[in-house]
Parts: C-alpha cells; sequence; structure tokens
C-alpha cells in the first residue's frame, strides 16, 4: 500500500510496542551479567526484524524498532547525555479506574554540563533502516523532559547559574542528534512529551507553582526550548510532538484537556504534527483543535493502547467527524493515544488486541481518507 503523503500517516503509532518474552529474558540475563552487551543486541535485532515485519503486514508506514532496546521512554536517551546521571526514584502515583500503580522510576539530575558526546540513536536507525523498505521512524524523548519533574532542584548551581545556558545547552544537543540522524537519511522523528500535557492537569500546575515554576509561561519556555533544539533540522525531515498524560501498566498520572496550553502548542511551537491523546474524558474535547493553523496534522489518538476492548469503527468515525468540525479533514489522521509500552513493562493489553487496534486504526484511516 502506497502512502499519499509524507509523515505522519493518516494510520499511524506513537512507536512502543509490547515486548516479548524472549527479549525480557534477555534484558534479565544482560543485567544479571548472564550475557554479554553484543549477545543482547544480537536478541534485540531478532526482535525488531519481527516487530518491523508485524508492522508492516498491518499495512503501518512509519515503522519504529518498538523502542525495544529501552527500559523507558526517555531516560535511556537522555542518560547519554553529558551532564546527565540518574540517581535513586521518585514515587509517582498512577491511576486506573479499578485502582492506582506506584512507580519509582529513577530521578534524572543534571549535575555538569550538557553535552552530546556521541551520537545516541544513530546506529539503532541504521539498523532499522536496514530492515524495512518503508519510513523508518525515531521516537525520543521531548528536551523537556531534563527539566519538567525536577525543575530549578535538579539542576546543578553551579553548572547552570542561568537557566537559559541550560536550555541553550540542551537545544545544541538535540540539534547535534537530529544532524547525524538526518546525515543518516532519517526523515521522520518523534519527541514524546508528558511535561505540556501534564501542563493541562490542575494539580501538576500547583505541583509547578510549588517548584517556582509559573505553569503559564512554562508551555512558551518549552516551545522555544524544542524550537531551538529543532531548527537548522535536515530538508525534508518531519519533526512531530506527541503529548502523554503518563503510561504506565495501563496507567495514567494526568488528566485535563488541552486549552491551558493549545494557543502556544499549535501556534509558537515549530513541529509539523502533533500526536494528541483523544481516547477518553481525560483528554478533553476538540474545541482546542479550533487553534490548529493551516500546514500543520494533527494525528487523534483516538484509540486507547490502555484498555483491552476494541473501540468500533463507528465510533471512531464519528469522532473524527466531530474534531473535523474545529480543524479540517484533510489535516487530521489517526493513531493509537500512545505507546503500547512506554516503559519495559508494558501495557495491560494482549498482543492479539494490541494489533487488532493498529489493523483498526489502518482501516478506519483508508475509509475516512481513501488511502493511508
Amino acid at each position: 500500500m502506497t502512502p499519499s503523503h509524507r509523515a505522519p500517516f493518516r494510520a499511524d503509532h506513537v512507536g512502543s510496542f509490547l515486548r516479548p518474552k524472549v527479549l525480557l529474558e534477555a534484558r534479565e540475563q544482560r543485567q544479571k551479567g548472564q550475557i554479554t552487551a553484543e549477545q543482547l543486541r544480537t536478541v534485540e535485532d531478532a526482535a525488531i526484524r519481527d516487530v518491523v515485519k508485524f508492522q508492516e503486514d498491518i499495512g503501518l508506514q512509519g515503522i519504529t524498532d518498538g523502542e525495544y532496546r529501552r527500559t523507558y521512554f526517555h531516560i535511556d536517551f537522555l542518560e547519554q547525555l553529558q551532564g546527565v546521571e540518574t540517581k535513586g526514584g521518585i514515587q509517582v502515583s498512577f491511576r486506573k479506574a479499578d485502582g492506582t500503580v506506584d512507580f519509582s522510576p529513577p530521578v534524572m539530575q543534571v549535575t555538569g554540563k550538557i553535552g552530546h558526546a556521541r551520537p545516541i540513536q544513530l546506529a539503532d536507525f541504521e539498523f532499522l533502516k536496514s530492515v524495512t523498505t518503508r519510513v523508518p521512524k525515531v521516537t525520543i524523548p521531548s528536551p523537556t523532559m531534563l527539566h519538567f519533574r525536577g525543575g530549578r532542584g535538579a539542576i546543578s548551581q553551579s553548572a547552570y547559574p542561568d537557566l537559559d545556558l541550560f536550555y541553550a545547552d540542551v537545544a545544541a544537543a538535540y540539534r547535534d542528534e537530529l544532524d547525524s540522524l538526518g546525515k543518516a537519511g532519517c526523515r521522520y522523528v518523534q519527541m514524546d512529551d508528558t511535561n505540556l500535557a501534564y501542563l493541562c492537569d490542575d494539580k501538576m500546575r500547583e505541583g509547578a507553582r510549588q517548584r517556582g515554576d509559573d505553569p503559564d509561561e512554562l508551555p512558551r519556555r518549552y516551545a522555544r526550548l524544542i524550537n531551538a533544539a529543532i531548527a537548522g533540522k535536515p530538508e525534508g525531515m518531519t519533526t512531530a510532538v506527541h503529548l502523554c498524560r503518563g503510561n504506565f501498566k495501563s496507567a495514567w498520572a494526568a488528566e485535563g484537556g488541552y486549552e491551558p496550553v493549545a494557543e502556544v502548542l499549535f501556534n509558537e511551537l515549530a513541529v509539523d504534527a502533533y500526536f494528541l491523546e483523544y481516547d477518553d474524558a481525560r483528554s478533553g474535547d476538540f474545541a482546542p483543535l479550533r487553534h490548529v493553523p493551516k500546514g500543520k496534522t494533527v494525528v487523534l489518538g483516538l484509540v486507547s493502547t490502555k484498555l483491552g476492548s476494541l473501540e468500533s469503527k463507528d465510533d471512531i468515525r464519528r469522532r473524527i467527524d466531530m474534531a473535523a468540525k474545529y480543524v479540517p479533514l484533510e489535516q487530521l489522521a489517526l493513531s493509537p493515544q500512545c505507546g503500547f509500552s512506554s516503559t519495559v513493562h508494558g501495557n495491560d493489553i494482549a498482543v492479539d488486541m494490541q494489533r487488532a487496534k493498529l489493523r483498526l486504526c489502518v482501516e478506519v484511516a483508508t475509509d475516512v481518507w481513501g488511502s493511508l
């Protein structure tokens, strides 16, 4: 199936997939020192070949490596920057319909000057590119992930007495990373950002205030950071941002519609596309999409990766029609609302349902837009 336009595609996806048992076992063996890093990579390579075929067989045009080489969607990348260390853990309460799930991911701290000592995703991209005939997509954490959770307190005062210098160095490191990917032929990059979505949540906004930040100003500060990070991106490279309210074992951390950040998100952030959660009431209504300007694409995350039941085609099409009241249909696309496995733990969903939900996206997109 030939896509009708460049990325993002009418049926797309956020990037991560449930990890196969053989990969989880190999990662555990590596942690115990029972196999080498090279042996683990061999297992990863085989698993990635399988997940690429899985995506292609469904009909997807943008292909990822499933984030199979990562434990967390963000930490594995960010800790490879100079000046970033992970220490201990911070308890976060994620919510589900039937209760809460406590999670203690490592805490990232900026202990020195941020730098890009070497390409981070290059080897992974080159392998992915070699095993697909479609468009390889690289997912990386948004540069905002180094600031929001810890704020000023997680950034060394001696390294960065002035936070403007911190933001400048983070942006420079990201430019170097995108340059290395661009030179290798990468033309599709997605930045995963929980923070702009968290700033839609009243409790998260209050938490930012308590850390000394202004939740009304942070979206603009973050837009400037992301814009600086993608400035000078290679010609023809599509940049997208995915907004996520938390995704751990089918639980979430935040809720609230996009209105508090919408004007900045759509008109000051210089990305090409937005992958937006819209799978349930946590994400609010479609009214904030009235701010989307011409030339940008909104990928509607109408299919849930958190629930094991399959949405109906009629409901999905009805909701696309509702969104099209605020932004033209030709500027819309469809995807699951998040990844299926933003961390190695995975959501509470079966592999067969993962396939069914992706196939649903392809079928609905073909019905609505005529092609992918």
